[in-house]
């Protein structure tokens, strides 16, 4: 249930405009929830980012303009860290730390996962620190994968809320693995005619 996401997102400007909607009242009953709630994961929220290759990742800078970055990795590279908490490897890149300056100044994110294929997103809002590699060597090992290279620090999110948003305008995207495994049945049929082809050709002959 989105009480918290909703408690920390919701500003008066946003409530009035939703009271002039008329979608106030149903809104009101699913914020329910204190300032110091949380939003706890369960497994459907986990598998979800455990099965991602690639998630938004927004910050806010020091002058207040909000800060979109990819992240991304093989499929499981978003770990489970246990009591609501996440994490993935960060990993060495045009070295410009927009991302990570602003973290040390304003610790708050937002991400955003896109299943394109399923039509599904889940937005999360939580509390994120990089820690760097050698500080936590257990934490790396934690969040390490087989075929993604060693991370020079740790990106950990502790989640205060999270929303699942509905299908409407996603297009489904299909990346290549997910590609291949829809036509393996095609092409092993494929296979299949052209050597019987190929055989009745030599029996005619």
């Amino acid at each position: 249930m989105s009480k918290a996401y909703f408690h920390h997102l919701f500003g008066e400007t946003a409530r009035a405009l939703q009271a002039e909607a008329g979608s106030r009242a149903s809104y009101a009953r699913r914020e329910a929830a204190s300032p110091e709630d949380r939003d706890a994961l369960t497994e459907r929220e986990l598998s979800f980012l455990a099965a991602r290759d690639s998630v938004y990742l927004a910050s806010v800078a020091a002058e207040g303009w909000p800060y979109i970055q990819h992240r991304g990795g093989p499929v499981g590279f978003i770990r489970a860290l246990g009591d609501n908490r996440i994490g993935f490897g960060d990993y060495a890149g045009n070295r410009q730390y927009i991302s990570r300056g602003n973290l040390i100044e304003r610790e708050r994110v937002a991400l955003f996962a896109m299943d394109y294929a399923a039509r599904r997103r889940l937005k999360l809002i939580g509390h994120a620190r990089l820690v760097p590699a050698s500080e936590d060597p257990d934490l790396v090992a934690r969040v390490a994968h087989p075929d993604a290279p060693a991370a020079e620090a740790v990106m950990v999110i502790d989640v205060v809320g999270f929303d699942w948003n509905c299908p409407q305008f996603i297009e489904p995207r299909f990346t290549q693995a997910e590609v291949r495994h829809a036509v393996r049945p095609l092409l092993a049929e494929n296979a299949s005619l052209r050597a019987e082809l190929a055989r009745l050709k030599g029996d005619a002959a």
